[in-house]
């Protein structure tokens, strides 16, 4: 999603772009089950798609809008967040990674300046002034600067002599697509348990994504359940806000911080989980990388070249903001993921204190929404 949203942004500055790509998104066909990679895209991330001209696309595709958001650990302590505070029509929307990739693969086809190598992948670069990128495929391609938004476990980053600071929450988390007897809401919440957070996110329909945080032990027994066992193990473990679901489908995957030492070296330059990986607590991974996209086309802009300069500013626009985030979300997990009765004290007199919080509230959730 963040390399194709980069890719067609320095098409507009009329630069020559060559995207690599392991396999094309497929076709949208409404009858598909929804994918289990859904992200909560903000209202900056909705500006950046707009100008980018992908954004009706992905609405005419599917998508969920959502007015509200809570949060609590006890019920009668929660935080609660609602669109009209901050005179927006919504908060956000949850959206299907594999719409939003879609919505973007079909802009590149309106500009003659982008070439995709698909399906191919990196084998090697030799980094100089004008670098060489080798492909799978034995195409040789040269240039001045190498994106990599090739992930977590970015190659381009490897390649580049990139150091990343990393470590494990010792923690995994379990996406589970469900069917839901409640209509299509319009609120997002989440409830903190000493073992992890228990999240809701709504989908088209009547269907929803539930976010179960764990132990490694724990998700691994979940995953392994059949349909009717997961739901029981769902209803009795999930606040009574959900009402009754039937299990569609699920995936479970490790929590891992990753942060790159620096965003560019050598004429490579990294953006999105390749530059930073985040607790997806708050859903602000890809909000991230899309902030990333803004600000390297704010260095790259036409009349700049693609000097070191140009990228000494877009790592000085987001390495803190990454790492602020990054930050906050951890203080935020590990100081409710226990079972200390002070800190649960002190914790939900906390939340009680920002429901009432009045303009401190309103300017968390415009930082949080990229506003």
């Amino acid at each position: 999603m963040v390399g194709a949203a980069l890719a067609i942004g320095l098409a507009k500055q009329n630069r020559t772009v060559a995207v690599v790509e392991g396999r094309e998104p497929p076709p949208f066909e409404s009858s598909q089950p929804m994918d289990v990679r859904v992200s909560a895209i903000s209202s900056s991330s909705v500006d950046l798609l707009q100008s980018l001209g992908a954004w009706d696309a992905i609405a005419s595709m599917r998508l969920c809008p959502y007015k509200r958001l809570e949060t609590w650990e006890l019920p009668e302590c929660r935080t609660r967040f609602h669109s009209d505070a901050l005179s927006l029509s919504e908060l956000g929307f949850i959206v299907e990674n594999r719409v939003i990739q879609l919505g973007l693969w079909q802009q590149f086809a309106t500009y003659d300046n982008l070439t995709s190598y698909c399906p191919d992948s990196l084998t090697s670069i030799q980094l100089d002034d004008e670098s060489i990128v080798e492909l799978a495929s034995g195409k040789h391609l040269q240039a001045t600067w190498i994106v990599g938004a090739d992930g977590a476990n970015s190659m381009v980053r490897q390649q580049a002599g990139i150091g990343v600071t990393a470590w494990d929450y010792r923690h995994h988390c379990m996406l589970i697509n469900v069917e839901t007897e409640k209509p299509q809401q319009d609120i997002t919440w989440q409830q903190f348990t000493p073992s992890g957070p228990r999240s809701f996110l709504p989908l088209p329909g009547h269907q929803g994504s539930l976010v179960w945080y764990d132990s490694p032990q724990r998700i691994q027994q979940l995953s392994v359940m059949n349909d009717e066992q997961l739901r029981d193990e769902i209803l009795a473990h999930f606040p009574e806000e959900l009402g009754d679901i039937k299990v569609l489908q699920h995936a479970s995957f490790p929590l891992t911080r990753r942060h790159a030492q620096q965003y560019f070296r050598q004429g490579c330059v990294v953006v999105g989980d390749a530059a930073h990986t985040i607790n997806p607590l708050a859903g602000q991974g890809v909000n991230l990388g899309f902030k990333d996209v803004q600000a390297l086309l704010s260095a790259s802009e036409p009349e700049n070249a693609l000097t070191n300069s140009a990228l000494e500013k877009y790592q000085s626009l987001r390495r803190n903001d990454n790492l602020l985030m990054q930050t906050g979300m951890d203080l935020f997990y590990k100081g409710f993921s226990n079972d200390n009765m002070a800190l649960r004290v002190v914790r939900n007199m906390a939340l009680k204190a920002a429901e009432h919080a009045g303009p401190i509230k309103h300017s968390v959730l415009k930082y949080a929404l990229g506003l």
